[in-house]
């Protein structure tokens, strides 16, 4: 496991932060870290980059446990944190060369060459870090983050402030990143995690509320809430549709297509329903949830 953490605390005071949470990740892994904001995502990552001590608990990244070997978890560690603090009067590609230097990168030319083709940054990088936009400093935070090619790669909202175009070049260099490294990447855009993560961890109120594959996260019955989408051979109205048994909510998308909310599957009713009223269903099929809704599912109260 390239990264383990086991019933983690963290207090700020009498407030609890993180209250117990538990997870592995493999190597080659991409997991997306979800939650609302103050949540818990960037206090746990934090803690796995070595940057704040936890309260109580055991964390480990590449075998190595955080608190008795800091220095070298921080080697095998890149971490773009959320605020992305840069220095802002050096210029990209020195900034660059200043941080191979602290890695003590014995290739630093080659290798700072190399991070701002892998990111983008050939026209910017010799301006200086202050006169980039949000979506360059991004990338320059990003580059930093990946110039001693590190093991393990904490992103947290790696895509902030990116424009669309930016978004698909940064989500490609993530793949790219993670078919040899384990990444770890907070975000709140979840068409990102849905593209480019193998894996979601939710956490609400530091505590771990979901955990699984990406592509089986549809399934978590967090209430049994079912939308089925129906389209009739000719005009029905709304009034007469909440006659069908067990039917809650009922929206009408176009024509004769609609959208029924209700506890279970009741696809049988609707049929039975269409049956009695001389209808014919010409499409009907149970609407997966997206990742959005299976998150505000989980998060909201």
């Amino acid at each position: 496991m390239s990264i383990q953490v086991k019933n983690v605390f963290k207090y700020y005071g009498e407030q609890a932060a993180l209250g117990g949470v538990s997870f592995d990740i493999s190597s080659g892994e991409i997991v997306g870290f979800l939650g609302p904001n103050g949540a818990g995502k960037s206090t746990m990552m934090k803690i796995i980059t070595c940057f704040i001590p936890m309260s109580a608990g055991e964390v480990k990244v590449c075998g190595l446990d955080v608190e008795e070997h800091a220095i070298e978890v921080k080697k095998k560690v890149g971490y773009l944190p959320e605020n992305n603090p840069l220095y802002l009067d050096m210029y990209v590609k020195e900034y660059l060369h200043f941080v191979a230097g602290i890695y003590k990168l014995k290739n630093k030319k080659e290798r700072v060459a190399e991070m701002i083709k892998l990111v983008g940054l050939e026209k910017e990088q010799n301006k200086k870090i202050g006169a980039l936009s949000k979506g360059y400093r991004q990338r320059v935070g990003l580059a930093q983050a990946i110039i001693h090619d590190p093991e393990v790669l904490i992103l947290d909202e790696p895509t902030s402030g990116l424009d669309p175009n930016q978004l698909v070049e940064i989500r490609q260099v993530i793949q790219n990143i993670g078919k040899t490294k384990t990444v770890m990447l907070s975000t709140h855009i979840m068409q990102e995690v849905e593209a480019i993560c193998d894996r979601v961890i939710i956490i609400k109120d530091g505590i771990i509320v979901a955990d699984d594959k990406t592509d089986q996260m549809q399934h978590i019955k967090v209430v049994e809430k079912k939308i089925i989408f129906v389209e009739f051979d000719q005009e029905v109205s709304r009034s007469q549709l909440k006659k069908i048994k067990g039917a809650q909510d009922i929206k009408n998308i176009e024509g004769n297509q609609w959208l029924i909310e209700a506890k279970g599957d009741i696809r049988a009713d609707i049929a039975k329903y269409a049956q009695q009223n001389n209808l014919l269903t010409l499409t009907m099929r149970l609407e997966e949830k997206s990742m959005e809704e299976v998150f505000k599912e989980l998060t909201n109260n």
